[in-house]
């Protein structure tokens, strides 16, 4: 029989994860002289909501009553941004994002996902980056990017 499943850990405040990732943007923002619109903000806020990775269409649909943006080339462009400035990340076998805990610093990380309940966890492991460096550099491959998604059940979900 399987668990309900837990959006978050016993105890846990988003809000607080929701402002911590706004104040990290709009100071990455000042500092880069980006603009940090309305859309934008709000878009990193629902994505902070949960630690589920959130999809576009999830986050359209929630955008579409509060009038700041609900055709999805906007959406897009807003998690562009988002992406690209170190704020959120994709997790590719869901196509959803999911908050960045590192923001706007250059890292290699990889996600902790729970098949139960959904939650993904980023981690950060300099030694599995650079051994998967390595491979494939034996292989006379150069690794740019990489993205690590291991899924599993979190500790909440085993109790």
């Amino acid at each position: 029989m399987k668990k309900q499943a837990k959006s978050a850990p016993h105890g846990h405040d988003h809000e607080h994860c929701i402002e911590d990732a706004v104040a990290a943007a709009v100071k990455l923002c000042a500092d880069k002289g980006l603009r940090f619109t309305p859309l934008r903000r709000r878009v990193l806020e629902l994505v902070w909501s949960s630690h589920k990775p959130i999809g576009a269409y999830a986050l359209l649909d929630q955008l579409r009553d509060e009038e700041l943006g609900s055709a999805p080339p906007t959406v897009y462009r807003a998690l562009d941004f988002l992406i690209e400035n170190g704020l959120i990340h994709r997790i590719e076998r869901m196509n959803a994002f999911v908050g960045c805990s590192h923001p706007g610093e250059a890292h290699r990380g990889f996600f902790l996902i729970c098949a139960d309940c959904g939650n993904a966890e980023e981690m950060e492991s300099a030694g599995v980056a650079e051994s998967i460096a390595a491979s494939a550099s034996r292989r006379g491959f150069t690794a740019r990017d990489m993205t690590l998604e291991v899924t599993g059940t979190c500790a909440d979900c085993m109790k």
